[in-house]
């Protein structure tokens, strides 16, 4: 007799449930923050947000609990969108957490990102400034206290160089182009010779050229096959706009991201000629062709002296929690400019400045000392520069250097793989944002959870 494949080979009079039935702990991290929200307030700071964004409010009203509750498990603990789906599905905590404990439903993936994707960056800091509002309401938080700092949000993206960076469009636009329109399905085809031009100029790069001067000849053999790619691809662009045909969503997915690829080298190309050139970086050098709006950040760190992503302003208040700003461009959250907006964020978000505000040397000067004050700030402890005397007393100094360390704990735990701050696996500056914020809301609310379990002689599980 042929045994049977899999479970035991005696069978069960009354087999087992495919519903199991057992209860969640109340102690669980998930149970005690769904237990702590107010989603009164939390689902109309959400519903707001959401009209903001939407055209029109007509159609089924989503599953906003179901959604929020995902976002807020997505932010404790990092995981893709497929893997949020199956823990909401199968995980009684996590589902606990989305109000879907009497009910089959579970949002799909798809729904998830489509959700997130039109929070935002802006979106969900909103949701962090709520969280950081409630632990301010608790007495886990004060904002009387608070200290800035600019950090790096790493890309995912490898080290730009310039025969990474046309070898990267060359492939991109290749792709992308032949599943476009049929223009540009025909410039596919009339490019095949300079996409193969380029192709070998890369892998010689890559595996024969051992001199410089090797190395920058096979550059210029690149560069004019990117030109001529470039080129062929201009008429083609041109074409399609003037074709009044009509295209599936992939195929304007596709055009658009043709076009996109195009833009970028065009503004890259030259760059490239200038460094091939001269040897020097052309200024706000473009480093990625799938995100173009990333640049060079110089940390001056010994074992990472540039990083390359995205700049942000953390502001931390007294108690640990976290207040994170994304900057629109390089320029905007520099040191001096960021120690004075940070105070400018406070006083939005809590009706006055506080009392006392540390940064580090960076932000230091006469003009932002004077304007800290002017704007409320009692005790300014700004690290001076040089011999320069604190503007605050020996006492007072010694409580902001402590607090001004403790900011550098909080940005590294943001860092960590499991928030995801750094090198996040998306492909656009947009949803970079989005999972700075992201992280540091998870980090926001896991505080909140032990603190408040603490509070109550509980410990937490999960």
């Amino acid at each position: 007799m042929a045994k049977r494949k899999g479970g035991s080979r005696q069978r069960q009079l009354i087999p087992f449930s495919m519903r199991p039935t057992i209860p969640i702990d109340e102690n669980h991290r998930l149970v005690v923050l769904a237990e702590e929200i107010d989603w009164t307030d939390l689902l109309g700071v959400v519903e707001t947000i959401r009209l903001s964004k939407v055209k029109s409010a007509a159609g089924r009203p989503p599953h906003l609990r179901a959604l929020v509750g995902a976002l807020l498990l997505r932010a404790t603990r990092r995981q893709t969108y497929r893997e949020t789906e199956d823990l909401i599905r199968y995980y009684a905590p996590a589902r606990y957490l989305c109000g879907l404990t009497e009910t089959d439903w579970t949002p799909d993936h798809n729904t998830l990102f489509d959700f997130e994707t039109l929070l935002g960056e802006e979106g969900v800091r909103q949701i962090n400034e709520y969280a950081v509002k409630w632990a301010v309401a608790e007495k886990l938080a004060d904002p009387s206290v608070a200290v800035g700092d600019t950090t790096a949000q790493e890309a995912a993206v490898p080290y730009p160089n310039e025969m990474g960076l046309m070898a990267a469009f060359v492939a991109s636009v290749g792709a992308a182009s032949k599943r476009g329109s049929r223009a540009l399905q025909e410039f596919a085809k009339d490019a095949v010779e300079h996409f193969d031009a380029a192709r070998k100029a890369v892998r010689e790069y890559r595996l024969f050229a051992k001199t410089k001067t090797k190395r920058l000849a096979v550059m210029a053999t690149m560069m004019e096959a990117v030109g001529r790619v470039q080129r062929l691809l201009a008429r083609a662009i041109a074409t399609a706009n003037q074709q009044r045909v009509r295209l599936t969503r992939s195929r304007k997915v596709a055009q658009a991201r043709v076009l996109e690829l195009y833009q970028t080298m065009k503004k890259l190309l030259p760059q490239i000629a200038y460094w091939h050139r001269t040897g020097y970086v052309a200024k706000n050098k473009i480093i990625s062709v799938h995100i173009p709006e990333l640049y060079s950040i110089v940390r001056g760190k010994i074992a990472k002296p540039v990083e390359f992503g995205l700049s942000w302003g953390i502001t931390r208040l007294r108690g640990g929690y976290l207040l994170a700003k994304l900057a629109t461009h390089r320029h905007e959250l520099h040191d001096k400019r960021f120690a004075v907006r940070s105070v400018d964020d406070c006083i939005a978000l809590f009706g006055t400045a506080p009392t006392a505000y540390a940064y580090d040397r960076g932000g230091h000067s006469e003009d932002n000392v004077a304007t800290m004050k002017k704007k409320g700030v009692r005790h300014v402890g700004l690290a001076p520069q040089g011999n320069a005397p604190w503007a605050v007393s020996e006492r007072m100094r010694n409580v902001l250097v402590r607090e001004r360390a403790l900011i550098e704990a909080g940005i590294g735990t943001i860092k960590n793989a499991r928030y995801g701050f750094n090198r996040p696996p998306v492909r656009s500056a947009r949803a970079m944002g989005m999972c700075g914020q992201r992280a540091v809301l998870g980090f926001n609310l896991n505080k909140l959870a032990r603190e408040l379990a603490a509070r109550k002689e509980v410990v937490l599980v999960g």
